[in-house]
């Protein structure tokens, strides 16, 4: 299960439990929604309450990111899991996005709040 908001050119989606591909898609449409009308867009990513993903997410998340590489303008990822902060590293390969990994939410919302000059 996912919930998602959005502010300006922010969209946020928190993970509880098993993301399943029906949740990816939901979260897929909303950020081509913001795309489109905003631009390039930041993401804060909440996997703190992720249980587990499916396989079908995985090769979804890697087509998605590849589609729209350019789409992004920075990626907050916040986990404690090494091996989600692992594969958040690696999806750097398919955007050309800023992508971090923190494990306090105040630290990320910070980061993504900072103006590019």
């Amino acid at each position: 299960m996912i919930t998602t908001q959005t502010q300006d050119q922010l969209v946020e989606c928190k993970v509880f439990g098993e993301f399943a591909l029906a949740d990816f898609k939901e979260f897929e449409e909303l950020v081509l929604y913001r795309i489109k009308f905003s631009g390039a867009v930041d993401l804060l990513v909440d996997l703190r309450e992720m249980a587990d993903f499916t396989v079908d997410v995985a090769w979804e998340e890697i087509c998605f990111s590849k589609a729209h590489s350019s789409d992004f303008r920075r990626i907050a990822v916040i986990t404690s899991s090494e091996w989600i902060a692992w594969s958040a590293w690696l999806s750097q390969l398919f955007v050309s996005a800023d992508v971090r990994v923190f494990e306090d939410e105040a630290e990320a919302r910070d980061w993504l709040a900072v103006i590019d000059e």
